[in-house]
């Protein structure tokens, strides 16, 4: 992979396209925010194209940048799009449309914004790049989001492990994680019953990956910040998801 160079003073559009609304900031070489955060609400149904014309909508709000760091809400491999649960429904919370799976399958999302902004884009994984700005790089830490779905990420000794869709392996009585604690079984089960299982998520995941520390993110997140949770358990703030965007152009993530 040829190396790209960029000035000392390199200004990333960092964005995060979450299953509600796609958030953006500019953020300065050392990673710290220089512009009021932005925010468009997710378009439904949301195909390729649509989400495309979306982000460049976002980038108008926010001029001035040499590359762009996008996290997206799916399995991303080679800048193409191998899995994506929440853009493929024709609403937020509803069925899976066949026609959006097909078209998302295999879309090379890279090289489509690439196209359009004119300059390098690099495209990960949401929960990987909200990682990316939370771990402390010791050890196999662990990643988990708490959104419209669960995303996950694995880094060991601040090395991005390959990505895997953790969420969607079985949780309890024949339901995902991403079924039993995201979004619509929390307003299905109320905050308490949906806090216990994030709690026993918790436990199952350690149970089988036997990680030193665990980060919690995401907008639904923050229902956890007054529970009494294990030393090894942080929480971070659901601005990650946009800090990670300097750290996915180490050479340890892409």
């Amino acid at each position: 992979m040829t190396k790209l160079k960029f000035p000392a003073d390199v200004v990333t559009l960092s964005i995060d396209i979450g299953g509600s609304g796609v958030k953006g900031a500019l953020l300065d070489a050392h990673g710290t925010m220089i512009s009021e955060k932005q925010r468009i609400e997710t378009p439904y149904p949301c195909p390729p194209t649509r989400l495309v014309d979306t982000v460049m909508e976002l980038s108008a709000l926010l001029p001035g940048f040499h590359r762009v760091s996008v996290g997206f809400p799916g399995l991303i491999r080679d800048g193409r799009v191998n899995f994506i649960p929440s853009l493929s429904k024709s609403t937020l919370e509803g069925e899976v449309d066949p026609e959006l799976v097909e078209q998302w399958a295999g879309f090379h999302l890279e090289h489509a914004l690439n196209t359009s902004f004119g300059v390098p884009v690099r495209v990960v994984n949401d929960a990987d790049m909200q990682g990316c700005a939370a771990i402390k790089g010791k050890g196999l830490e662990f990643v988990m989001t708490l959104g419209t779905g669960c995303g996950t990420a694995l880094f060991f000794d601040g090395r991005l492990l390959p990505h895997l869709e953790l969420g969607h392996s079985m949780f309890r009585k024949g339901q995902t994680f991403e079924e039993q604690i995201g979004n619509a079984a929390r307003r299905e089960i109320g905050k308490e019953r949906w806090i216990s299982r994030v709690l026993k998520a918790i436990e199952v995941f350690d149970q089988s990956l036997f990680y030193d520390h665990i980060y919690i993110g995401g907008g639904n997140g923050r229902h956890l910040k007054d529970i009494d949770l294990a030393p090894h358990v942080t929480l971070v703030s659901n601005t990650a998801g946009i800090l990670g965007g300097i750290k996915i152009w180490g050479p340890d993530i892409h």
